[in-house]
């Protein structure tokens, strides 16, 4: 009898063991590469003990991924970059809402879904980049200026597919209406320097190079330049300039990453604690500093290659816009012969 009951207490124990160890860990989906988020993750392990297990990929097949896992799906988080597949993955109900004072508290209205469904969780501006001995800024203004014929030629921008570009569109539509953007984004074809080809870094190299005098790109990109191991990307760089548009109206173009607790979630509690060290100071700071964009959260530091670029006023849009806008733009872009 004694021998028995033991035997039942040792295999109640060994289970209730093999219940924690699986209760102490979160499946991510990433977006962002891991050199970009794993030593956050690392931190994350060693002040909770929850273990991370992460799986990184493409933003799309990622979106992709967890359709076709369905309510299957191992993954608790999804971290993905910009507000326009945030929101296509709401709509295509891989999320779930999550309600959790930290979060609101941390993090502006504009930077997270009105619903709950995902949350910013760093900055990136759209802005104008010239080359410093050909374009003086006096001669900017906004980036609806860049429709204008004095820029015929000049301008280098990446492709209509790529989701950057339709939602800075998407935000000219909420700012300005289909038919005045409609004509802007004519105007700015009609300015091309090249048919769109490669990505923002492209961009930057083909104005310094002297393809163009105007590159369109997110802020970061110049930063991953001017302070990465290429000789020659470092060389490109430092012939730009950022130029921050609309100063005097809505302010620049402002996008983001940003995560959401996945609809299939088994360890949804652990992803919520993630995600709310994700917006703590400490991690702010350092996920700002090591990809150069800007915190989420209020009154984080950010790195002195950021400073040096100066104050802005950002678009207070709310960002969900971007998504709900997409395709709208999309058939914008087309109209206009945007390749």
């Amino acid at each position: 009898m004694y021998k028995s009951t033991l035997l039942k207490v040792s295999v109640l124990l060994i289970a209730t063991s093999i219940i924690q160890v699986a209760a102490s860990e979160v499946n991510l989906y990433s977006a962002r590469k891991e050199a970009l988020i794993k030593p956050l993750l690392d931190k994350f392990t060693q002040e909770t003990g929850i273990r991370v297990n992460l799986v990184t990929g493409k933003a799309d097949a990622l979106l992709k991924r967890l359709q076709s896992e369905g309510r299957n799906s191992p993954a608790d988080l999804l971290i993905t970059v910009d507000a326009g597949r945030l929101y296509r993955a709401k709509k295509a109900g891989v999320l779930q809402a999550v309600s959790s004072k930290l979060l609101t508290k941390a993090i502006k209205p504009q930077y997270r879904d009105p619903e709950g469904y995902w949350y910013g969780l760093s900055l990136r501006a759209r802005v104008v980049m010239y080359v410093k001995d050909q374009v003086k800024p006096a001669q900017l203004e906004t980036i609806e200026a860049l429709a204008d014929k004095q820029w015929r030629g000049q301008i280098c921008i990446r492709s209509s597919s790529n989701i950057y570009n339709q939602s800075l569109v998407a935000s000219m539509i909420a700012a300005k209406g289909v038919e005045k953007t409609e004509a802007w984004v004519k105007g700015l074809v009609a300015n091309f320097a090249r048919p769109p080809a490669g990505g923002d870094r492209d961009q930057i190299k083909a104005a310094a190079a002297g393809q163009c005098s105007i590159a369109i790109a997110n802020t970061y990109y110049l930063g991953k330049m001017l302070s990465g191991k290429s000789r020659a990307q470092r060389a490109a760089a430092t012939k730009m300039a950022i130029f921050w548009p609309n100063q005097q109206d809505r302010g620049v173009h402002i996008n983001l990453s940003g995560a959401g607790i996945t609809k299939a979630s088994k360890n949804r509690e652990n992803a919520i604690k993630l995600l709310e060290y994700l917006l703590s100071a400490e991690a702010q700071k350092w996920y700002a500093q090591a990809n150069f964009e800007y915190p989420v959260k209020s009154g984080v530091e950010i790195s002195a290659l950021l400073k040096s670029w100066g104050d802005f006023k950002a678009d207070t849009l709310n960002l969900s816009q971007l998504g709900a806008l997409n395709p709208a733009a999309m058939k914008l872009m087309d109209r206009a012969g945007w390749k």
